[in-house]
């Protein structure tokens, strides 16, 4: 559990812009991106409890006109977005727009879906701090096609 905290740790001292840096690391720029206790939604920031704790970090790129599909997170992400636009809408709710340079603090256990509206690829750092063993991605389940007569 404490390497993913620290992990997420360093990410965050990395962003963040104080005197205290500046003095440390005289050719270091550091700008701050974001200082947040709460999701996309507005609904409160909450850590896995696990005894095995797993980061995963991957690059995703949105092609124009593609689509992440209906999904959920049980585990809390983060992400940055290197290039691009993307819309992330809440299924039944907002739509929040991220474009490049923008923080996502991704809503945990809520069907969301980012999709690409924009004519250049979206590209984004994703930082899933889960649990060995616990999916990441939870993918909707496809409504069942009723049968013809």
């Amino acid at each position: 559990m404490k390497k993913g905290y620290g992990i997420v740790l360093v990410f965050l001292l990395l962003i963040l812009n104080t005197p205290v840096w500046a003095e440390d690391y005289k050719n270091v720029e550091v700008s701050k991106v974001l200082v947040s206790s709460v999701t996309t939604n507005g609904t409160p920031l909450k850590y896995l409890q696990t005894a095995q704790p797993e980061v995963t970090v991957l690059v995703v790129h949105v092609p124009p006109g593609g689509s992440t599909g209906w999904h959920r997170h049980p585990v809390p992400v983060y992400a940055y977005m290197l290039e691009g636009t993307l819309n992330v809408e809440i299924k039944g709710g907002q739509t929040s727009i991220f474009k490049k340079g923008d923080a996502i603090l991704e809503v945990m256990n809520t069907l969301h879906n980012g999709y690409n509206s924009g004519s250049e690829t979206a590209t984004l750092v994703v930082f899933y701090t889960g649990a060995f063993g616990v999916s990441n991605v939870l993918k909707e389940k496809a409504e069942a096609i009723p049968a013809r007569p």
